[in-house]
């Protein structure tokens, strides 16, 4: 009975089943618990090669594999690919059905033609702040220097002008006070527990969300999206602590796993707050259904504690000492420790070839190159030893610091 029903598509990244029986097991109040026994459940094969979530999405979005789509990397140029394989809002906007988009991966740049949208937010890798409605940008351009000021370590700053140009528009973007408070109540218990300001990326979430819902109720598209990567971020990290007995051998301490056991709960709460308020709207507005999709799952993550990791940290510097001229490249976007850059022209094969060139520790530095010219830079290496501080480059020995390269400690 669900022919032309509309369909709110809600991406919640990388969560297998696991974590939500777990989640209704610990609380079985929550409308995700009362609700989940009136749903279908689906789980489905990922036929990609490379399983990461701006791969996967991009399966889901296109209905082929990776073999055809290549969407690898954050930041490829997907002017072709979605001319042959367009994702599934442009289709349907482009068919006459009212379309909306917020934050779904590879979602940047906005369309040419917007006439068959509602709202267009692209997601938190987006080059520019660019949204429809426009009003919305104003968020947008918070998200994104919020998502690029915690890279990896969450910083304990605040983009303030932007977030104060957010503020004066709030209740224009759909933000409501509720909302408001609960970042005042964490930036102040942050005060008191400066660990938690890793809570900061589940509340970029919440803001979203907020916005999301209200575009939803105004504008009631026939399908829409919403992405969220918040559970995943924090499963990335605390696994260990919420599932100890999943390892062999966990080289945490006690107190870490102490410190870190409620993250899982405390990012499914808010989980369980957005399902709850869509379901809330779906059985207020029978016209429409949810879906809550995954795209992957996950399972336990290696329990190693890290110190450090090998960034690439100042770009030009590391291009100029490649032998490539500021005017032959551009930085695209990329979530560390990746670096994703376009090198113009014949540029290109200079490029290469002394990347070929270029060892961390011993090791020859990864990379991939796409669409001609585009290449993916792969650092991070993992605690490496106080005297390591050089690359190999051409059969030299670099000082890390003449090629743009720290070792930054990971909290």
């Amino acid at each position: 009975m669900m022919k032309h029903r509309k369909i709110i598509f809600f991406e919640l990244n990388e969560v297998p089943f696991r974590i939500i029986d777990w989640y209704c097991s610990l609380h079985p109040h929550s409308c995700l618990s009362r609700r989940l026994p009136q749903c279908y459940q689906y789980e489905t094969i990922a036929p990609d090669q490379v399983l990461s979530p701006w791969v996967t999405w991009s399966t889901v979005h296109r209905g082929i594999a990776d073999d055809e789509h290549l969407i690898h990397h954050i930041g490829q140029d997907l002017s072709q690919t979605n001319q042959e394989f367009p994702p599934l809002w442009h289709l349907l906007a482009s068919n006459g059905i009212a379309t909306g988009v917020f934050g779904s991966l590879n979602s940047y740049p906005l369309p040419g033609l917007l006439e068959g949208y509602r709202f267009y937010i692209p997601d938190s890798f987006a080059a520019g702040n660019e949204c429809f409605p426009c009003y919305l940008s104003v968020f947008q351009d918070f998200n994104l220097q919020m998502t690029a000021r915690s890279a990896r370590n969450v910083s304990g700053s605040v983009a303030w002008q932007a977030a104060l140009r957010l503020l004066r528009d709030f209740k224009a973007c759909g933000l409501t006070l509720k909302t408001l408070v609960s970042i005042m109540q964490q930036l102040l218990s942050e005060q008191v527990k400066p660990w938690r300001k890793n809570r900061r990326r589940t509340y970029q979430t919440v803001l979203g969300f907020d916005i999301f819902i209200h575009e939803l109720t105004e504008k009631q598209p026939g399908f829409a999206t919403f992405f969220t990567n918040h559970v995943a971020s924090s499963m990335h990290r605390y696994w260990a602590a919420t599932f100890p007995e999943d390892y062999q051998e966990v080289v945490y301490s006690s107190e870490w796993i102490s410190r870190y056991s409620d993250e899982f709960d405390f990012v499914m709460s808010k989980f369980d707050l957005f399902f709850s308020k869509l379901v809330d709207f779906v059985d207020h507005h029978p016209d429409f259904t949810l879906w809550v999709l995954s795209s992957m799952g996950q399972a336990a993550t290696t329990a190693k504690p890290l110190e450090t990791q090998l960034y690439l940290t100042e770009i030009a510097q590391f291009m100029a000492r490649l032998g490539i001229p500021r005017e032959a490249w551009s930085q695209r976007t990329a979530m560390l420790p990746q670096v994703n850059v376009h090198v113009w022209g014949h540029y290109a094969d200079s490029f290469r070839k002394t990347l070929d060139g270029l060892s961390i520790h011993g090791c020859p530095v990864d990379f991939e190159e796409h669409d001609g010219g585009f290449f993916s830079l792969s650092f991070g290496n993992q605690n490496l030893p106080a005297e390591v501080s050089h690359a190999g480059l051409g059969g030299k020995q670099i000082p890390f610091e003449e090629l743009g390269l720290k070792k930054v400690p990971i909290e």
